[in-house]
């Protein structure tokens, strides 16, 4: 099967685009960026805590409805920075400059993030749009008259409409500034989808995925270490910054976090994640693929973000009353997981095992009857419904040899035919 588009060996762009002899693994300049990205999270993650200190219920959805605001502009920047990376050979200075840019702006983001809704929210939004444009000015000048500088023009002229609803509401408050950042949200995901279609210039037709596969199922792959990364040190800090005598209780809540965080990761590699760029570049149409694998990483990272910011409510309230939006984080986030974790196991294997519907089902259920326990308790039942998926998978493994991939042909959000 024929995996470049034509256009793309008419010229190597001054030698800025990579070519197959292109390493195949992350370089340290991305490796770098991906720590500032972990920095982000953490004050992700700490901006939530602080919403969830409210026994107010709208207040604390209010709370999650900005958090998720937030987390999208730095997943997407992330995501934005692998698929320059994996089309432009990272050691050129185009590439470099890009990269940069797009570290610092993370980084000055991550900073203003926690008063991005109560002061800071020029800055937080002025960092991302100076990124998002100045990278691809960079490209557009570096690649000349190559072909694909017609996508980076899609890709800008899109950007520059959700732009100018990302600084507008930046001057707002309240209900009004979240209104006009999802509207922005909205658009750039959405033109995303659509392949930022313009006319006279179409859609986009080169599709990363398709040309590097395994490099980016590498950077998903590592994507999901960060987040397990931030996790821990979530946690971990929170656990240290306690006063007084350390209880056992709190012993205990850091283990299940602990343990939590070692599932998630035992069921993200276990097999799917781990087989992810063989299936793509086994698929009968690896782009198509690939941008809906990406996709379940996304919601994957999210119920992660999710499982942090629960297991911080436990280290800091692990007895007393739960609140709805408390285990929204608590349960949720483990379901939200599983959900991205079952649709990529879709796309890799064309089916989508049982166990990953029951354990959405049981930590759905359980949420009405544990708004009458402690956080605590909440906490643990997560844990024991991710450790019986991941030992399901691990007895099954044990007695038949290792699955191989078998992309599903149209992947999408549906009930397999075949569990």
């Amino acid at each position: 099967m024929r995996r470049d588009h034509g256009w793309w060996t008419r010229g190597r762009a001054g030698g800025l685009l990579r070519t197959r002899e292109s390493s195949q693994q992350a370089t340290y300049l991305e490796l770098f960026f991906d720590l500032i990205m972990v920095f982000a999270l953490n004050r992700l993650v700490a901006f939530a805590l602080n919403g969830a200190g409210s026994v107010d219920s709208s207040f604390e959805w209010i709370a999650v409805w900005k958090a998720l605001l937030l987390f999208t502009p730095l997943i997407w920047a992330w995501t934005t920075t692998a698929y320059l990376t994996t089309r432009f050979e990272p050691y050129r200075g185009g590439t470099q400059q890009s990269v940069l840019l797009g570290a610092f702006a993370m980084l000055v983001m991550g900073t203003a993030l926690p008063d991005a809704f109560d002061g800071a929210g020029l800055v937080f939004a002025l960092a991302y749009v100076v990124a998002q444009t100045g990278r691809v000015l960079v490209l557009v000048r570096a690649l000349g008259a190559h072909p694909l500088r017609d996508l980076y023009f899609r890709n800008l002229a899109w950007f520059s409409l959700a732009a100018v609803f990302w600084l507008i509401g930046a001057f707002t408050t309240g209900v009004e500034q979240m209104t006009l950042w999802s509207v922005a949200v909205v658009i750039e995901l959405g033109s995303a989808r659509l392949g930022w279609p313009l006319p006279g210039l179409g859609r986009e037709r080169a599709w990363a995925w398709a040309l590097r596969p395994h490099y980016l199922a590498e950077r998903y792959q590592q994507l999901v270490l960060i987040a397990l990364g931030e996790t821990i040190l979530s946690v971990g800090a929170t656990f240290a910054s306690g006063r007084g005598r350390i209880t056992l209780t709190e012993i205990f809540g850091l283990l299940v976090a602990f343990l939590t965080a070692v599932l998630l990761w035992r069921i993200y590699f276990h097999r799917a994640g781990l087989v992810l760029g063989d299936a793509v570049s086994a698929a009968r149409d690896p782009a198509n693929l690939g941008r809906f694998a990406g996709s379940t990483h996304f919601v994957m990272i999210a119920g992660i973000m999710g499982t942090s910011i629960g297991h911080g409510i436990v280290q800091t309230r692990p007895t007393g009353h739960s609140y709805p939006a408390w285990l929204a984080m608590i349960l949720g986030g483990p379901a939200c997981f599983l959900l991205g974790r079952a649709a990529l196991e879709r796309a890799v294997f064309a089916r989508i095992s049982h166990r990953r519907w029951v354990g959405i089902a049981v930590l759905l259920a359980a949420g009405p009857p544990l708004l009458f326990a402690p956080p605590l308790v909440s906490a643990v039942i997560a844990a024991v419904v991710l450790f019986g998926i991941a030992l399901v998978d691990s007895r099954q493994a044990a007695r038949r040899p290792p699955e191989e991939p078998k992309p599903a042909a149209e992947p999408a959000w549906l009930w397999p035919r075949r569990l």
